[in-house]
């Protein structure tokens, strides 16, 4: 009985031996591979982190070479000099900006601002002038036997027809506003008006007693045009004029617009006389424009307007 225990001892080692590799054959499959997988995941974490620690390195050695070439870049050389203005060779070139103050500050500026530019002087603008009112107005005045042209025309008149058809006399020093602008058909000299015209301060005649002479011409649309330079005051013109056999149409206007008047005058058998008394005022410039013209003859031999003489005052 004594010898039976030992033999079970064995057994029961070898026993043990045995079921011991069994233990560690059927380890689960599970754990392995949760294990290696966490292996995994730290050495892509640990390649991550120096990928990220690559890349931050060599943005900050970008950065610290751009900040350097960009200093480089700003400050003047050694062989840069000042300008004639004051202002160092390079300044206008973008800089970044330099702890030490390269200018005494300027209260209320910033660094490297300029001092702001005076104001521009403003200078009064006169106003402009007060507008003159445009004003017209034309009708027929009787004409007396002589006319006294010193007298009708104290500030400027003229007469034609003394002497022939291109004969002109004016008031000496007058003020040269009556125009001659021409005519329309060939003028002509007659001295049968019924009135007769005397002057004692007339240029180159100096003086006439008394003188029946005109100018005329014949046929329809034929005529005169005549113009009075306005000075921005109220005008009086005095056109002495006459028809024979004909009627005749007196166009007058101011040359800036505004209205316009127009006088007939009108015989059928023989010659009539009239004086178109016109009173304008306009701008200083502005002309008053006539226009003296035949609007229908009443004969085929020659039905005329006739011009003698304008005074203005």
């Amino acid at each position: 009985m004594a010898e039976e225990h030992p033999a079970r001892a064995v057994h029961d080692g070898q026993a043990a031996r045995h079921r011991a590799p069994e233990t560690r054959r059927h380890v689960p499959a599970a754990v392995g591979e949760t294990r290696a997988a966490a292996r995994r995941l730290a050495r892509a974490r640990r390649r991550r982190r120096y990928l990220v620690e690559a890349v931050a390195a060599a943005a900050v050695a970008s950065l610290l070479a751009l900040v350097g070439y960009l200093q480089w870049w700003s400050e003047p050389g050694v062989e840069q000099q000042a300008e004639r203005a004051g202002l160092p060779a390079g300044e206008g070139r973008p800089s970044l900006p330099s702890g030490q103050p390269t200018a005494p500050a300027v209260p209320g500026l910033r660094p490297r601002e300029r001092s702001p530019s005076p104001s521009p002087t403003v200078r009064p603008v006169a106003p402009p002038p007060p507008s003159v009112p445009m004003m017209l107005t034309v009708g027929p005045s009787d004409v007396p036997a002589t006319v006294d042209l010193t007298e009708a025309g104290e500030r400027d008149w003229v007469h034609w027809g003394l002497g022939g058809a291109g004969a002109t006399v004016r008031k000496r020093d007058g003020s040269a506003e009556i125009r001659d602008l021409g005519s329309q058909g060939e003028r002509a000299g007659w001295d049968g008006n019924q009135e007769l015209f005397r002057w004692r301060d007339g240029e180159p005649v100096r003086s006439a007693g008394a003188t029946p002479d005109g100018v005329y011409t014949c046929g329809v649309d034929s005529g005169f045009s005549l113009a009075v330079v306005a000075d921005g005051r109220p005008r009086t013109a005095t056109v002495y004029l006459g028809v024979w056999m004909a009627r005749g149409r007196l166009d007058v206007r101011l040359s800036d617009g505004g209205p316009s008047r127009t006088l007939r005058l009108e015989e059928r058998h023989t010659s009539r006389s009239t004086g178109a008394t016109i009173r304008f005022e306009a701008p200083k410039g502005t002309r008053l424009l006539l226009a003296w013209t035949v609007e229908e003859s009443f004969t085929p031999h020659c039905g005329n307007v006739g011009l003698q003489a304008v005074a203005l005052r």
